[in-house]
């Protein structure tokens, strides 16, 4: 879960549903939904993820409506508006990541920043899932 669930969240999704889509359900969703990010799209192209199926999502449309093992915050904005507590969520993790959206400059170290944050992201997860076996 993110704010705009535009980028970091649609990562963590898909990288999710690449290494664990076997172990669990996987969903994204934001806050604040707004259209995935088109060079989200591009740089998970990069490593083979197709972002087709994805699309933004609301909090609203899963609180109180499905359970959940895990709630990943992977915004600090998030964490700060969110409630602590949410009705059928187990455990909540927070892994914070900078928002490649809000990245101000030129397209390419914009495009810089996107894969940095995708690569953080992608090696966060693979921790986690290594200290889950």
């Amino acid at each position: 879960m993110c704010v705009g669930n535009a980028a970091r969240s649609q990562m963590a999704e898909a990288f999710l549903k690449k290494y664990a889509g076997d172990r669990f359900e996987v969903y994204s969703a934001g806050y604040e939904p707004q259209d995935i990010h088109p060079l989200t799209r591009q740089v998970m192209a990069e490593v083979g993820l197709d972002l087709k199926g994805q699309y933004a999502k609301g909090v609203k449309d899963f609180l109180g409506v499905m359970e959940f093992r895990y709630l990943i915050v992977v915004c600090q904005r998030t964490e700060e508006r969110c409630p602590r507590i949410f009705p059928g969520v187990l455990q909540r993790l927070y892994w914070p990541f900078e928002d490649p959206v809000a990245f101000q400059g030129p397209e390419e170290e914009k495009l810089a920043k996107f894969r940095e944050v995708r690569d953080q992201i992608d090696a966060r997860i693979q921790l986690w899932l290594k200290e889950l076996d």
